[in-house]
């Protein structure tokens, strides 16, 4: 089992940065997969970016490639979203999820944080 707690979204301008933390319990965060996921009012939750289980590959959409980055800290059970450059369109609830393999699935996700907000205005 893993929980994991969400944390750093808020009210930013157009073209500033935010750092979300998503912070896990459980002795076994370094066998999952993590991902970031957003969902904006009236839309489904979309993939945004994950890393595997070393940290050393990273894959991310379309919408957010050059402008987020997503790390993790395997001594700390934290995974971490830079966002750079946020745009209006960036505006959404941001979930971080656990999975057993590397997937830009929604469904394939086991665990789920229970997000943080995250508004950009322009």
């Amino acid at each position: 089992q893993v929980q994991l707690v969400e944390s750093g979204g808020g009210l930013v301008q157009a073209g500033g940065s935010l750092r979300l933390s998503c912070a896990a319990s459980g002795r076994t965060f370094s066998s999952y997969a993590m991902g970031w996921f957003r969902q904006a009012p009236g839309k489904e939750r979309e993939f945004v970016a994950r890393v595997n289980w070393s940290g050393g590959g990273t894959y991310y959409a379309d919408s957010v490639k050059g402008r987020f980055t997503i790390s993790r800290d395997n001594a700390k059970n934290t995974v971490y979203l830079q966002m750079n450059s946020l745009k209006p369109e960036d505006t959404a609830v941001y979930y971080c999820a656990a999975a057993n393999f590397d997937s830009i699935k929604r469904g394939e996700y086991t665990y789920w944080g229970k997000g943080t907000q995250v508004t950009v205005s322009s």
